[in-house]
C-alpha cells in the first residue's frame, strides 16, 4: 500500500480514536454529576438501565481503542493491509468499512463458518 492510503487509514483511524475517547469523556461527566433522587422508583430504574446501556457501549469501545492503537502500530511497521491468515492483501473496500480488521473476507468468511459450525 502507497504512503498516501496508509495516511488516509491512520487519519481515519485517529479521527475514531478520538471520537471514542470524547464520547468516554462525557459519559465519565455525565455519570460523575450529582443526580437528584427520583421519588418515582420508576425513573430510578429508567436511569439504571440507560446508564448500564451506555457503559456496555464505553466497554465495547474500549476494546475497540485497543485495536484502533494496533492497527496504527501495523501502519507503522508495515505490515497493516494484509491478512493475519493467508498473507494476502486485504481489499480497500474492506479497511475503509473495518480499518482495524486483520484478515481478508475470504479468510475472515472462513473463521465465522467454523465458528458457526463449531456453535451447532
Amino acid at each position: 500500500m502507497d504512503t498516501e492510503r496508509l495516511e488516509f487509514f491512520r487519519n481515519l483511524l485517529k479521527e475514531r480514536l478520538e471520537d471514542i475517547l470524547g464520547e468516554a469523556d462525557k459519559t465519565r461527566t455525565d455519570m460523575t454529576s450529582t443526580v437528584a433522587p427520583f421519588p418515582d422508583p420508576a425513573d430510578r430504574a429508567t436511569l439504571e438501565t440507560d446508564r448500564n446501556f451506555t457503559l456496555r457501549i464505553r466497554d465495547r469501545e474500549r476494546r475497540l481503542i485497543t485495536k484502533i492503537r494496533e492497527a496504527m502500530e501495523r501502519i507503522d511497521d508495515g505490515t497493516y493491509g494484509n491478512c493475519e491468515l493467508c498473507g494476502g492483501e486485504i481489499s480497500e473496500k474492506r479497511l475503509i468499512a473495518r480499518p482495524v480488521t486483520t484478515m481478508c473476507i475470504a479468510c475472515k468468511s472462513r473463521q465465522e463458518a467454523l465458528e458457526r459450525a463449531k456453535g451447532q
